[in-house]
């Protein structure tokens, strides 16, 4: 009950809202603001950052040889 109530006001509400016409008789404006203000200052910071040093060395890698021996190939390509 209290829902259909509540859903025909809302039907109601919106018709009447549909039914009004609205034109604009006056256009609007902002107001004139005048602002004066002094310059502000940001807060300084000293900073002692540690030393990094970056570089490169050059290392002799070992690397193993591997041998690869094919398997059997039947006459399609495929294996045995």
């Amino acid at each position: 009950m209290k829902n259909s109530l509540t859903l025909t006001l809302i039907l109601g509400a919106s018709i009447g809202l549909v039914a009004c016409d609205m034109q604009q008789t006056e256009e609007g404006s902002l107001p004139d603001v005048d602002v004066s203000v002094e310059e502000g200052n940001l807060p300084e910071y000293e900073v002692d950052a540690p030393e990094v040093k970056v570089g490169t060395t050059e290392v002799e890698v070992d690397v193993p040889v591997v041998d690869v021996e094919p398997g059997d190939v039947d006459e399609e390509g495929g294996g045995k």
